[in-house]
């Protein structure tokens, strides 16, 4: 953990501090299963340190279906989504934030940011390529028309 941001286990192929994951399903899948009711809330009740994780996940996803269009293709949607989630990005803590209020890290402890900054890396890089696997699951000529919609919805009126 650093400070109340919990480094979940992953199920995943790129590199970083994540320990794999016991089971199929993770805080990923999660994420996105999650996205659509969550997109709808204003508020929302963290309960867990978890839950904190899946804010930034439902927040990341939102992220990257503002940079989709309804023609994009699945080959410029990989480079699309690879380009988002390596981008440079603020992590909870530091100056521009959106959610500095939700999150307590260390900032002072450069070994804890690093840590985070590569979890989050590591965290956005699967995020988006699990995203894509839903979003062109029945074609790969044009996303699906149904996880675009909420393209415009703001989760807790908030982006990254």
């Amino acid at each position: 953990m650093v400070g109340n941001f919990v480094i979940l286990p992953l199920n995943t192929k790129y590199r970083g501090p994540a320990f794999p994951a016991n089971s199929d399903y993770d805080i990923i899948d999660e994420c996105l299963d999650l996205f659509r009711a969550n997109s709808f809330f204003k508020n929302f009740e963290i309960k867990s340190p978890a839950d904190r994780v899946l804010i930034y996940g439902i927040l990341f996803v939102n992220e990257v279906l503002a940079h989709l269009r309804p023609h994009t293709n699945y080959n410029e949607a990989v480079k699309i989504a690879t380009n988002v989630a390596l981008d440079s990005f603020t992590i909870p803590g530091t100056p521009g934030f959106p959610l500095n209020t939700v999150y307590s890290v260390p900032v002072q402890d450069h070994n804890a940011m690093e840590l985070l900054r590569t979890y989050i890396q590591q965290f956005r890089q699967e995020l988006a390529m699990r995203l894509l696997e839903r979003l062109y699951r029945d074609s790969r000529d044009h996303p699906s028309k149904f996880w675009l919609a909420f393209t415009k919805r703001r989760f807790m009126n908030k982006t990254l």
